[in-house]
């Protein structure tokens, strides 16, 4: 992952997602975004327009991710997916319980 840039307002949390994710840094990212969301849980959205790679292991943290907004009662989205990005989430169903926009 390269960068995990977040953008906190009262309302809402939004992280700006570049490079590649992985197995390798999965538990980077959950914890950077543990870091900037246990602080004051919030609806959370994620821009992926600069998002170059997903692997399985990045999948199941977007999936713990959005349990866990979903538990405190958040909106979890996912914004600016590449359509090679796109695909892995609605191959293996993830567009029927993640809102993926645009």
């Amino acid at each position: 992952m390269k960068e995990f840039t977040v953008t906190a307002s009262q309302y809402a949390l939004t992280a700006d997602l570049s490079g590649e994710i992985g197995a390798e840094n999965a538990d980077e990212f959950y914890g950077a975004f543990e870091a900037a969301y246990a602080p004051c849980p919030r609806d959370v959205e994620f821009c992926c327009d600069k998002l170059e790679f997903l692997d399985s292991t990045a999948l199941g943290t977007f999936v713990k991710i959005s349990k866990q907004v979903k538990a405190d009662g958040h909106a979890f989205r996912l914004r600016g997916l590449l359509p090679r990005i796109k695909k892995l989430f609605v191959l293996c169903a993830l567009d029927r319980t993640m809102e993926i926009v645009e």
